[in-house]
Order: structure tokens, then C-alpha cells, then sequence
């Protein structure tokens, strides 16, 4: 995970096309620049990027989904909720679920775990589309570098 440039997901345990799942892992850095200000003296991650956890692990899935023949983007949070804090060298393991996908629109449930208990979970919608000009490649190697292109998927 390395927080300052949104790359929340580290690697994809595991994929599984045909029941439409992912589940991934992200491990909170012992330092990074966003603990300074969230908060000094008491870092946490912020719930924003925990959101953003979900959404990437998400995005993945969809991405392995369609075959990478459309780019997921974030439209909607629903009923996210946050059951505790989480703070630096916190192992999280992330899991998504398609809901639903069609008419340009793909629909997950999310939910992020350390140690087996509950962290955070919400229902995510994103709006699939062409890949802008240049974004397919960098979002292939993206994939590739996580394990979701070899060796994940079911």
C-alpha cells in the first residue's frame, strides 16, 4: 500500500471470474506522509482511503470481469460504515463481490477485514466505460504487478 499515490492494493489472493469475487491484500505502511496530518502524534488511516481500498479491490474485479474491455469509474458510495481504526503495519485483507453488471453501470459489495474481524464494508457503483487515451496499458501493468493478470484468477 503506498498511500500517497493511491495504490492501496498490494496483491490479489485470489480471483474467481465465474462467481464474480476478488479478494485482495493491502498492507498499511509503518510511515507515510499521510499519518503526519491524520493525526500527529496518533496515526490512523482515513476513512476516505479505506473507502478507496474498497473501490480498487472492486475496480479489479470488474476490470477482470469485462476483460479489461472497459475502465471502472467510482460513482457512488452506499452505506459505507467503519467499525474500528486502523493504523500503520495493519494487514488488510479486502474482499469484493459483483452485484451487478450491465447498461454501462457494475455494482459491488466490499468489505475490508484484519485478523478475521470486521473493519469497514460498503456497496460501491461505477460507471464502465472506454479507457481514456493512454490508461489501458499503465492499468494492465497495474494488474500484472498485483497478481491479478497470472496466477489469481479461478
Amino acid at each position: 500500500m503506498r498511500l500517497e499515490y493511491f495504490e492501496m492494493i498490494d496483491s490479489v489472493r485470489h480471483l474467481d471470474r465465474a462467481a464474480g469475487r476478488i479478494e485482495a491484500l493491502a498492507r498499511v505502511p509503518e510511515a507515510s506522509p499521510v499519518f503526519e496530518g491524520h493525526f500527529p502524534g496518533y496515526p490512523l488511516v482515513p476513512g476516505v482511503l479505506l473507502t478507496e481500498t474498497m473501490a480498487q479491490a472492486s475496480g479489479y474485479l470488474i476490470l477482470a470481469h469485462l476483460d479489461f474491455a472497459s475502465m471502472p469509474f467510482l460513482m457512488a458510495v452506499d452505506k459505507a460504515r467503519f467499525r474500528n481504526f486502523v493504523g500503520p503495519g495493519a494487514e488488510l485483507t479486502v474482499e469484493a463481490s459483483l452485484v451487478h453488471d450491465g447498461s454501462g453501470y457494475a455494482v459491488t459489495k466490499a468489505a475490508i477485514r484484519v485478523e478475521g474481524k470486521a473493519l469497514a464494508d460498503a456497496e460501491l457503483r461505477f460507471r464502465t466505460m472506454p479507457f481514456p487515451n493512454g490508461l489501458d496499458a499503465p492499468m494492465r501493468e497495474r494488474a500484472r504487478s498485483i497478481g491479478l493478470l497470472d496466477g489469481a484468477a479461478a
